[in-house]
Parts: structure tokens; C-alpha cells; sequence
């Protein structure tokens, strides 16, 4: 069979969910015993999110090759159980800086570069990469952004294109928004109409919608939104809000939308998805036998956003233990030595969270403190295991101006400190250590016990390390590094044996924790957190 490509667009407006869409429809087709992948194309002209603020675009995902992505790849990975590449991203930065760099060798032969036919047919190489180079049997790709704006009109040419050259092997769903006016009591669909003639001027006609509403949709609105908008009735679904992401592979199944898919790109339908583990998720989610509160001390947490993939391995490892975690986000900026008793008191568990940039360290660290001395279940990811090593240095070796040289270059006792192959860098781009690196576990450790392997893969997105010159000291006094890098002797975990559970992870373990597999550090915190 040869690659189908499904193409997955948004109108009226943003944020409705078009990579929860894509994500549901890639597992029920996954479930059908099809070979599924995603991709999203981001019409910022940014070469990716790597330098963007979180308050520009939430967490930077990074893959196991190392790429900075959108976040809504977690969605696609957490969903399919299947991990991501460069190729899964693709942003108007990567597509011009390409294009360009080939008009520089003289690619082009002198000729005028344009936006047709160059930079549409740069994007149909990206978008094609994935079916030519794996062979999956369906390949999914999101627009980013909604139709009509300026920056996705290439990416909406290119489909038009696509779908003219590949025929009965292309299909468009089109996401819109369907509101209620509580004055009139009435469901409204002229955005949407509105939405699919803006498509429609572009050359493209979608094949299906999908239309979010808070309110069910009767067959006479579907029947007219069908008629408008040249889509047979039954591939008119409605998307009702949901209790949680989790629960919308399944309310697209009984809409219909994998089926109407499989049977308008010509895919024999032999089977009924098989979603029972899927369902024993959700069972356990929905019907937890007890709460545990959990605290994520962040310096974002205004935008839950920029810690995505956390609050879902929450939900992921809450399931595996059959409870509801209960995770409060506390402000970092807020935590004194003076409040920590009043905002981390009555807590089972804490976690430090990642980040970049000074604003918020100091509460970060009055926070591990705070665990460390009363035995509270810690968990500290990246910048937050830095924050338990400067901590343990300050207060347990008494180096008081113990810090990172990201946060004070001027101190004496630089715990952590720039990676050597990196001091000479300047673009900030360049200045990371990106993607899966290998850990080995010492063993007889927490670690050990956690993983049940000796060899493990994680992955990384930051710039300090853990200074290596005072492993020996640390460990004197009670820290032990639980986890190196096998080619560079690096830090990757530490932890507190005499503590009931310490352990802080220089890598990312949220970006591979999933529905079917959540990740083994986030399953034994919450466990921990159950027990204290």
C-alpha cells in the first residue's frame, strides 16, 4: 500500500486542538495494526522553539535526535507510544534557510526563487520525507496556526498541490469551532462556513470537519454544515469538550472519524481498533482509590504549558498507582525561608522543576531544602537537580556562596559549571547538550532499583553540568551520584540514600513517559509520595 497522507487544518480560531485531533486519529489508526506517524508544520519563522520564552509557546519538546520541537510532538508520543525525529517538526525558518542555502550553491541554476514553486516545494519534500525514507503506511500532518493567516498560506499550497499530484492518497480534515449563543440558545455555524470558503479559496477541499462545540450537534445543523460546505453528512464530526485528552481517541471513534477516514483513502477496514489497554487507563484515571498532593515548584507555572509533558507523566504514573495526583503549582519567586513551612506543608511529595535564567532559583532551592531536612519525597529534573546540588553544597558542606556559574560566575565554589567543549560558544542555539544520551547506574542505588537496568537512554536540553571537581566531597558527606555518562563521566542522577527518597536527574525523564509506558522515575515518586 502507498503512504496516505492526511493533512489537518484549523479555522476560526486557535488552540482548538488540532494536534489532540491528529494524535486520537493516529491511534485508533494505530490501533487498526497500521504503521501511523505525525508531523507538525509551524509557520513561525523562528528555525525552531529552542530560543522562544515559554510564555511565547510553552515547552520545547526535544526528540531522541536532539530536536527542539512543539510540544504538541509530546502529544503525538505520549498517544502513539513511539518516539519522534527531526523530520516530525518543521518550522518557515527550517524551510527558508534551506531554500536559501540552496540558492547559494547555485542549485537553482540562477533562476528567480519564489514562494511557488521553491518554498511549496520544499515543504512537500518535508512533508513526504517520512512516507519515502520509513514507508509508514500513513503519514499525519498538522498546520500549524488557522487558515487565512498570512504565514500558513504556503503550507496550505503546498497541500493544495499535494492533493492535486497524489490524488485518492490525500485527505483534508479541517478543524473549526462551532459556538453557542446563550442569549438565543443556538448553535452557530457561519464561522465555520466562513472557514471552509477561506479554504476553498485556496484550491483546497476539505474531506471531513471536525467541529468543536460545548453543546451536541443536531442532525439538521450537521446536514446544512454537510451542504454548505460540500462534505458528505457522515464525515461532519462533532467534538465535544472532554474531561480529559485521554478520553478523545475514543469519543472519535464513535463519531466515526476512522472509519470515514479508511474508507475515503481506499484502506481496507478489517478490524476494530483495540483500545483495552487504552480503556484500563483511562478506567484507572477516572476511578482512583485515593488523592495524593503533590507540589511542582516552577517558575512558570502561570502557563502549565511550559510543563506539558510533567503534568502528564503525573497523570500517566497516577494511573499506574491507581491514584489522582493532586499537583499544586507553587511560584518559586514566592518561597522563602519564612513561607516554605506554609506553602510546601502538608505536601507528600515535591518537584523542582526545569528551567533556565536566575528569576525564581533561590525559591527553588529553599524548596529542596526544605524536602531534604524534613524527608519529604523529592524529585528534581535538570535545573532542579542543579538547585539540590547547590543546595547540599550550601547547607550540608558549608560553601554558603555555593552556586552555578549560570547564576553567579563570581562564586568561589561553582558546583555547577558550563560544560568544557561549550565555553566557547556563543550562539545559544549551539549551546546545549540536546537529544538521548546514555546512563549508567551505579549499582545498589535507588536509581538501580527505579530502573531495574544498569543501561539506560534519557533526554537532555541544558547547558550546566555537575562539577565533577566536588563528586568526592558530595558523596562524603551523603549525596551520591547514582548515574554517569559512560563516554563523559557526567553527572546524570544523584541522590540521597539515608533520605526515604531523594533522587534528581540532570536528563528530561517526562519526555518519555506515555499512556501505555509511563516512565518508571514518575511511577516510584508518586509511589513514595503514597507512603509518606
Amino acid at each position: 500500500m502507498n503512504t496516505r497522507y492526511i493533512f489537518v487544518t484549523g479555522g476560526v480560531t486557535s488552540s482548538l486542538g488540532k494536534g489532540i485531533i491528529s494524535a486520537s486519529l493516529a491511534k485508533l489508526l494505530q490501533a487498526r495494526g497500521l504503521s501511523v506517524t505525525i508531523q507538525k508544520l509551524d509557520p513561525y519563522i523562528n528555525i525552531d522553539p529552542d530560543t522562544l520564552n515559554p510564555y511565547e509557546h510553552g515547552e520545547c519538546y526535544v526528540t531522541v535526535d536532539g530536536a527542539v520541537t512543539d510540544l504538541d510532538l509530546g502529544h503525538y508520543e505520549r498517544f502513539l507510544g513511539e518516539s519522534t525525529t527531526q523530520a516530525n517538526n518543521v518550522t518557515t525558518g527550517r524551510i527558508y534557510q534551506s531554500v536559501i542555502d540552496k540558492e547559494r550553491r547555485g542549485d537553482y541554476l540562477g533562476k528567480t526563487v519564489q514562494v511557488v514553486p521553491h518554498i511549496t516545494d520544499e515543504i512537500k519534500r518535508h512533508i513526504k520525507i517520512l512516507g519515502n525514507t520509513k514507508k509508514y503506511d500513513v503519514v499525519i500532518t498538522e498546520i500549524g496556526g488557522t487558515v487565512g493567516d498570512i504565514e500558513s498560506l504556503p503550507y496550505v499550497e503546498a497541500v493544495r498541490q499535494l492533493k492535486w499530484e497524489l490524488g485518492n492518497e490525500t485527505l483534508c480534515i479541517h478543524l473549526t469551532y462551532v459556538p453557542y449563543l446563550a442569549a438565543s440558545h443556538e448553535l452557530k455555524t457561519k464561522p465555520t462556513q466562513h472557514s471552509v470558503k477561506s479554504l476553498l479559496q485556496s484550491g483546497v477541499q476539505p474531506d471531513v470537519l471536525v467541529l468543536r462545540a460545548e453543546h451536541d450537534l443536531s442532525e439538521d445543523l450537521r446536514r446544512k454544515v454537510a451542504l454548505f460546505c460540500n462534505v458528505e453528512k457522515d464525515a461532519v464530526i462533532q467534538c465535544i469538550d472532554a474531561p480529559t485528552i485521554y478520553e478523545v481517541p475514543l469519543l472519535m471513534h464513535k463519531e466515526g472519524l476512522d472509519a470515514v477516514v479508511m474508507r475515503k483513502l481506499g484502506i481496507p477496514n478489517t478490524k476494530e481498533p483495540d483500545m483495552a489497554e487504552w480503556l484500563s487507563f483511562l478506567e484507572r484515571c477516572e476511578n482512583p482509590k485515593r488523592e495524593v498532593k503533590i507540589a511542582l515548584v516552577g517558575k512558570y507555572v502561570e502557563l502549565p504549558d511550559a510543563y506539558k509533558s510533567i503534568l502528564e507523566s503525573f497523570v500517566h504514573a497516577g494511573a499506574s498507582n491507581e491514584v489522582k495526583v493532586d499537583l499544586r503549582l507553587i511560584q518559586s519567586e514566592n518561597v522563602t525561608a519564612e513561607n516554605v513551612a506554609d506553602l510546601l506543608g502538608g505536601m507528600k511529595g515535591i518537584l523542582v522543576a526545569p528551567g533556565f535564567g536566575g528569576r525564581g532559583i533561590e525559591g527553588k532551592i529553599e524548596a529542596v531544602r526544605y524536602a531534604r531536612e524534613n524527608n519529604i519525597p523529592f524529585f528534581g529534573i535538570c535545573l532542579g537537580m542543579q538547585c539540590a546540588v547547590i543546595e547540599f553544597a550550601r547547607n550540608v558542606l558549608g560553601y554558603a556562596d555555593a552556586n552555578s556559574t549560570e547564576f553567579n560566575p563570581r562564586s568561589e565554589h561553582k558546583v555547577v559549571d558550563l560544560m568544557e567543549s561549550q565555553k566557547n560558544i556563543s550562539g545559544m542555539g549551539g549551546t546545549m547538550r540536546l537529544g538521548a544520551y546514555p546512563c549508567e547506574i551505579e549499582p545498589g542505588t535507588l536509581a538501580e532499583q527505579v530502573y531495574g537496568e544498569r543501561l539506560i537512554q534519557e533526554r537532555h536540553r541544558h547547558r550546566y553540568e555537575f562539577n565533577n571537581d566536588y563528586l568526592a566531597e558530595f558523596e562524603k558527606h551523603g549525596m551520591k551520584a547514582s548515574g554517569f555518562n559512560p563516554d563523559t563521566k557526567l553527572v546524570e542522577i544523584v541522590e540521597i540514600p539515608s533520605h526515604r527518597f531523594f533522587i534528581a536527574s540532570q536528563f528530561h525523564p517526562e519526555l518519555q513517559s506515555s499512556v501505555l509506558r509511563p516512565h518508571k522515575l514518575f511511577v516510584s515518586f508518586v509511589k513514595a509520595a503514597m507512603e509518606w
